[in-house]
């Protein structure tokens, strides 16, 4: 058996290969999103747009109505970002998966980003998760790794 194990945060995933049960960790691919480290003031260049609550009113100054910075949306540029990169780990999992390099996968990353992830993974992914572990270990060593892999039931 082949297991692919992704570790990952909003800025960086690295992709390990492990043979069998306590093979050996090989790291076989790393991206990184250096977009991620950025403020969400960093993103935008301008203000919002400006909008008026309604049109004014015939032989009355445009200046009398109300206006006001039109919404941002619901997603920080951050957020919006981070989904991004999740979608990038995500084609690079299905890429993998369709050369037949992984039969098992385990997804390392905090709770929020693992979700992202999650959401991104095509729907012949999912199946071959057999552990997730909720940590950010992405700046850890492959000892530490390797420690939470072995607490973990690896189906």
């Amino acid at each position: 058996m082949n297991t692919r194990i992704v570790v990952a945060d909003e800025s960086e995933a690295r992709f390990y290969e492990m043979q069998g049960r306590a093979g050996a960790l090989r790291l076989v691919l790393q991206l990184q999103d250096p977009k991620a480290r950025m403020h969400d003031r960093d993103f935008k260049s301008d203000r919002p747009g400006r909008v008026f609550d309604h049109a004014a009113a015939p032989g009355q100054r445009h200046g009398a109505v109300g206006h006001h910075s039109a919404p941002g949306g619901q997603q920080s540029p951050r957020e919006h970002e981070t989904q991004l990169f999740a979608r990038q780990i995500g084609a690079a999992l299905e890429k993998e998966h369709a050369a037949k390099q992984f039969d098992r996968l385990v997804l390392i990353a905090g709770p929020r980003f693992l979700g992202s992830i999650r959401q991104q993974l095509h729907d012949s992914i999912h199946p071959l998760i057999t552990a997730e572990i909720h940590k950010d270990l992405v700046h850890q060593s492959e000892a530490v790794i390797r420690e939470h892999l072995q607490s973990a039931e690896l189906g």
